[in-house]
């Protein structure tokens, strides 16, 4: 009898959390109402520098980001002034779980786990209301070198992590990476070699039949690069260099 009450309380709790997570992805695509984005700054490594410029940022900081997905919105049709609203939140004091360099299957499971539980503890104090996404980004000082870990975003839990550097200069190319996770936990899947992180063709293209190809104006958002030739990319300066591609605004369904 107790063995048949645990399993019926797991099938429970299974059919909550798979409930919950299809109402959430379905809301959250729908673009009938704006979607809150909560950027909650991390200090990834510790510096006295980094907390100062943690401390700078308000919502003016990611203002890009709100008009980006607006200028695309409308240009796919989707009749809302404001799909996205941007809020900054307290610093979180805590690094988020690590997933490891090459993980497998049962890891990003775990981490996954893991993740929705710390986003839970770590934000409890300061949200009452949860946004529909939250995105931690860890800040770090610049070193020349534009070349940091990986960033992610998780549909299941409607969070991601940035890694990103701090100062004005590289505001913009954070916008972009905040951005392409962003799309992330709407159901965007990656659209670049994850090799070589060419774009791919013709998704990863911002204009797929521009003539010649290359090279390319704009970077298509989930291709994360302006494809300069087959071979060459770089990271745009800021958003008014990326576009929302037609498979992308598929499956966040921004369009038919």
């Amino acid at each position: 009898m107790f063995k048949a009450i645990r399993i019926s309380i797991l099938l429970l709790v299974l059919i909550f959390v798979v409930l919950s997570t299809w109402l959430s992805k379905s809301r959250s695509t729908d673009w009938n109402n704006s979607l809150w984005v909560k950027i909650y700054p991390i200090n990834a490594d510790g510096s006295d520098a980094t907390k100062r410029y943690i401390e700078s940022l308000d919502v003016r900081t990611f203002q890009d980001i709100e008009s980006f997905v607006a200028r695309e919105a409308e240009r796919y049709g989707v009749n809302l002034s404001r799909p996205v609203r941007m809020e900054v939140g307290t610093p979180i004091n805590e690094q988020p779980p690590a997933l490891g360099r090459t993980p497998g299957m049962l890891d990003v499971m775990l981490w996954s786990l893991k993740m929705r539980w710390w986003v839970g503890e770590v934000t409890d104090n300061q949200d009452d209301i949860e946004p529909d996404v939250s995105i931690f980004v860890r800040y770090h000082q610049a070193e020349g070198v534009y070349l940091l870990d990986d960033s992610v975003g998780v549909q299941k839990g409607m969070f991601g992590i940035v890694n990103a550097y701090t100062g004005r200069r590289h505001t913009g190319r954070n916008n972009v990476i905040i951005a392409h996770e962003f799309f992330h936990t709407l159901g965007a899947s990656d659209k670049y070699d994850l090799g070589t992180g060419q774009p791919l063709v013709p998704d990863g293209l911002a204009e797929p039949d521009r003539s010649p190809l290359y090279p390319q104006r704009y970077a298509e958002i989930m291709g994360g690069r302006i494809a300069l030739a087959i071979d060459d990319a770089v990271i745009p300066q800021n958003l008014d260099y990326a576009r929302i591609g037609p498979l992308t605004a598929a499956e966040i369904r921004m369009s038919d």
